[in-house]
């Protein structure tokens, strides 16, 4: 058992990082991610944590910091949304090639044009290719259990890849809830220290990292670097059961919620799940056999177990808070895939939704759940909810 706290999902990533208790943490404010290194900083002013707290002149520079910090053999953490995230983009990419696992809060806001701060994913889902591992968080518990579950899976000797943990800006990030904070001494006993074996300024055995590879290496570098994020599975289910001995819940690839029976189901991420759930509930005292998925590992993504989940899913709504603008709404094509190797495949319909933090209601998804029930679907064509006529 741990103590209960009101706070909000950056303070969530604040306690997290606290107890992780980084050498390094580089971040430069933006919004709504400034709360998470304001809090965090504040345990470094009064002593808590041993960390050097760097601050830098934009976020290129402290995603630059952070990699020469964990290059050199330290735990380097950073935070960021949105443009800071598109300012960071040309060392966000190098880092997983450089197998450096830096674990980053990422609170999710739009990216602009036009300019526009509240939460949706068009910031992770423009990142999705470069190698990071992603998981998302439905509310503030999620975000600082999954941070300490990040930094485990992030550091095995099997992955050393770096990690994303999601949050949505304003709605989970300020949004106070009740957050169970666990014993610091377990938790730090549980997430250890990291090891120089791999650091620059580890001299007994000097290493080359972000070396040059021309024509007749790179394709095998970066096999490698995929080898490793196919590992993830793996050390995720080791790490999540170590957790769960802490916490006292599950740490799954993904939520089902209410699926066993399911005629429809929609999938969502992050905390639009919640609103989901409820709308779950009022359909099934109606007689309605609906679901929920909720995706939390989102890279690598799990195809076999989400195809294995859905299987027997008649009609599923897939929810995007992003677009992909000439294709498939981005969750929407991995559910595509997911369900293409299915000799029977459940009816797909593309949903796009809360663009720019534009509420998504409880009556919005049961619409959602009618149309499914219907059979009213065009798989070929998005739609949108609450769009204005």
């Amino acid at each position: 058992m741990g103590v209960k706290k009101a706070i909000t999902g950056a303070q969530a990533a604040a306690e997290a990082m606290r107890q992780i208790n980084p050498d390094v943490v580089v971040a430069y404010p933006i919004t709504p991610q400034t709360p998470i290194v304001e809090h965090f900083a504040t345990y470094v002013a009064n002593g808590i944590v041993d960390t050097e707290m760097v601050p830098v002149e934009s976020e290129h520079s402290a995603m630059s910091a952070a990699v020469g910090a964990e290059a050199a053999g330290a735990r380097a953490m950073s935070a960021t949304s949105s443009q800071g995230l598109a300012l960071m983009w040309e060392i966000v990419a190098a880092t997983p090639g450089l197998r450096l696992p830096i674990v980053m809060p990422l609170v999710n806001r739009t990216i602009s044009a036009p300019l526009n701060i509240h939460g949706d994913h068009s910031d992770v889902m423009g990142v999705t290719t470069l190698g990071w591992i992603q998981i998302f968080s439905e509310n503030a518990q999620e975000v600082y259990e999954n941070l300490l579950l990040a930094i485990r899976v992030a550091e095995d000797e099997r992955i050393q890849l770096p990690a994303m943990v999601n949050q949505d800006g304003f709605i989970t990030s300020h949004a106070i809830e009740p957050v169970e904070i666990y014993d610091d001494d377990k938790v730090r006993a549980f997430v250890g220290t990291r090891s120089m074996e791999r650091g620059l300024l580890n001299v007994a055995h000097p290493r080359t990292i972000g070396a040059m590879a021309l024509p007749d290496y790179l394709l095998e570098v970066k096999r490698a670097q995929e080898e490793a994020m196919s590992r993830v599975f793996e050390v995720y289910h080791s790490v999540a059961k170590e957790l769960s001995a802490i916490t006292g819940h599950e740490h799954p690839l993904f939520e089902a919620y209410r699926l066993d029976d399911a005629e429809a189901a929609v999938v969502v991420l992050n905390s639009a799940a919640g609103t989901a759930k409820v709308a779950v509930d009022a359909m099934r005292d109606r007689g309605m056999r609906v679901g929920l998925l909720k995706p939390i590992l989102f890279r690598p993504f799990p195809y076999a177990e989400i195809r294995d989940a859905l299987k027997n899913v008649s009609a599923i709504g897939v929810l995007d808070r992003s677009m992909d603008f000439g294709a498939y709404a981005p969750v929407y094509s991995e559910l595509r895939n997911s369900l293409f190797e299915l000799d029977k495949r459940p009816k797909l319909q593309s949903y796009v939704f809360g663009l720019g933090g534009r509420d998504i209601l409880r009556g919005d998804i049961e619409v959602v759940f009618d149309e499914l029930l219907s059979g009213s679907l065009d798989p070929e064509r998005q739609r949108y909810i609450g769009l204005r006529g």
